[in-house]
């Protein structure tokens, strides 16, 4: 049985990612599933995840790093996983989706990491929402109409699904987020493990309506919108790009391309890294963006505020 917080009377603080409970709460006919866990105080950390993925396909080296000082959000987005309702087909109807979850959670301001799908979700939130977010961190991700993938197994391996699980399997992270290397290869099985460490009040399998609603919000995507990167000019907040060497799912010269459209953007580049570049390298991406976080350009801001 899924129970919240204030029924249990345990508060944040003691919770991790194996362990912190399914909650949900209701916003626009949505009952939105999350998780909440992490240091309480400052500004919360929510997550917004890949292409098919939910709650659990986080890496609990990452989310439990971040939680040490800070307050993590995971969710699913309407009709994602354990969330009810149908998933849209746009970016911007999924980025109102979020916005009417943050609302829901009475939060006035929250710091954003999206990655992949997730990445182009966070973007749009924040250009149509910028009084939500403090700090924007964009993980495998690229810009509207950047460049499309050019791996010819891309889409075959994306489709990949395990009939026992549901799931993507190994093989497909495998081959989309990690490296041909031994190094990497091993990065992603060590990686792999880590995620099925949550045994219990696991997020169900993302549907095949979610799949077909994301893969149509992906091409609409790729299409431009007026000026091409015009937008990106509109993200003012201070923003931390990351992304592996060699991305096949969303080539690593979309990072490039944001860390140079976005104003107070910065790029890290991961060495024998693919589109998974923050599960290869958990330690040293939190690190990285406990540092972006919380270091000068939040200092700057303290400062200014009124």
């Amino acid at each position: 049985m899924r129970t919240s917080e204030r029924r249990t009377g345990r508060s944040n603080m003691s919770y991790r990612h194996v362990t912190a409970p399914t909650q949900f709460v209701e916003a626009n006919g949505i009952r939105f599933a999350y998780r909440r866990f992490g240091q309480e105080g400052g500004t919360p950390l929510v997550f917004m995840q890949h292409f098919r993925g939910g709650m659990d396909h986080w890496d609990p080296a990452v989310t439990d790093g971040f939680a040490k000082d800070r307050t993590v959000i995971l969710f699913d987005n309407a009709g994602v996983a354990s969330s009810s309702g149908e998933t849209p087909d746009t970016i911007d109807a999924m980025a109102e989706y979020a916005a009417d979850f943050v609302a829901a959670l009475e939060l006035s301001q929250i710091d954003l990491l999206g990655f992949s799908i997730g990445g182009y979700i966070a973007q749009t939130l924040t250009i149509r929402h910028p009084e939500l977010i403090r700090r924007l961190i964009l993980a495998g991700t690229g810009p509207r109409a950047g460049e499309p993938p050019q791996d010819p197994k891309y889409a075959e391996y994306g489709s990949l699904t395990d009939p026992k699980t549901g799931q993507s399997p190994l093989e497909a992270f495998l081959y989309l987020f990690f490296c041909p290397s031994e190094t990497s290869q091993f990065a992603g099985k060590a990686f792999w493990a880590r995620r099925h460490a949550r045994k219990e009040d696991v997020d169900v399998p993302t549907s095949g309506q979610t799949m077909a609603a994301q893969r149509a919000a992906i091409t609409e995507w790729r299409q431009t919108r007026g000026e091409r990167f015009a937008e990106l000019k509109a993200i003012t907040q201070p923003t931390l790009v990351v992304n592996g060497y060699n991305d096949i799912m969303v080539p690593t010269i979309n990072s490039f391309t944001l860390s140079q459209k976005i104003p107070n953007a910065q790029l890290i580049v991961y060495p024998d890294a693919g589109h998974g570049s923050l599960f290869q390298f958990p330690e040293l991406f939190v690190t990285h963006g406990r540092i972006f976080l919380d270091g000068a350009f939040a200092a700057i801001e303290t400062k200014r505020a009124p």
